[in-house]
């Protein structure tokens, strides 16, 4: 997989790998490339999801001052 892909795209393309592997009718040596693939998708997933939390860990209030995002409990 050289190409990055969207967080929907991946997400979708580890979806249908864990599908194939849930089934169980593929060979050792595939069921090991899909493993393999799928966790390449799994960090992509998690690095695009990390870069958001980042942008959003800081929003702009008011009067354009970036301040901290903090979560409002009730």
């Amino acid at each position: 997989m050289a190409e990055q892909q969207s967080f929907e795209q991946a997400l979708q393309a580890l979806e249908t790998i864990v599908q194939q592997l849930e089934k169980g009718e593929i060979e050792l040596e595939q069921s090991i490339s899909l493993f393999q693939e799928g966790i390449g998708l799994a960090q992509q997933c998690h690095q695009k999801l990390a870069a958001v939390e980042a942008q959003m860990a800081t929003l702009v209030d008011e009067n354009g001052q970036l301040k901290p995002f903090a979560l409002e409990e009730n």
